[in-house]
């Protein structure tokens, strides 16, 4: 019950917001009483602290997939960015930019949960990029992380539409592409850019 509870708070929360969801609509929309819920989680920010855990546990766990499928390390950006439109699209408002905004101290945890995960894939990337030709050889790939986590981040929590923030990503991950690409991985972005604009 605990595990289903969260699962549906999750859908809520990215769907109508960290915010304006109450402990009575996740009571109706399971058919369950409010005192079923509060018999695992004694107040709110503890279900929120759940669900963006498992919201977490999830990304991770689809991005090890895609990474699993040996997409180039272009493609591989790029199929990554699909996942997160994909599973953020019914979200109105951005999740991190309200968890700052109503429940800074969650919002931190997340962050410095995020920062050590983050960092490993996107530092994986480079490193593949280069092996691969993709990305130059003279990179300062540790210079190039903070880069993106910087840009990535910086859109997440400052941006209020979600839609807005899946169009600066988009922007940031060309742009991060092109300042460390070689001519090979110019073409691969091209052709990235053509399949995600179609």
């Amino acid at each position: 019950m605990k595990d289903k509870i969260i699962s549906k708070a999750s859908d809520l929360f990215l769907k109508l917001g960290f915010k304006s969801v109450t402990m009575d609509d996740i009571a109706g929309e399971m058919c369950i009483s409010k005192k079923t819920i509060y018999k695992y989680f004694c107040n709110k920010e503890i279900l929120i602290e759940e669900s963006t855990e498992m919201v977490h546990k999830t990304v991770h766990e689809v991005i090890n997939t895609i990474v699993a499928k040996n997409y180039n390390a272009i493609e591989e950006n790029f199929e990554i960015r699909k996942m997160f439109k994909e599973m953020f699209q019914i979200a109105d408002t951005s999740p991190l930019y309200q968890l700052k905004k109503h429940y800074p101290e969650i919002y931190q945890k997340v962050i410095n949960r995020e920062l050590d995960e983050c960092n490993m894939c996107f530092k994986q990337n480079i490193e593949k990029g280069i092996d691969q030709e993709l990305y130059r050889k003279d990179l300062d790939v540790d210079v190039y992380v903070k880069f993106y986590y910087s840009l990535i981040f910086s859109i997440k929590e400052n941006t209020v539409s979600e839609r807005e923030a899946t169009k600066l990503e988009l922007e940031a991950l060309e742009y991060h592409t092109r300042a460390m690409a070689t001519l090979k991985g110019i073409d691969e972005l091209e052709k990235q850019l053509l399949k995600t604009k179609i």
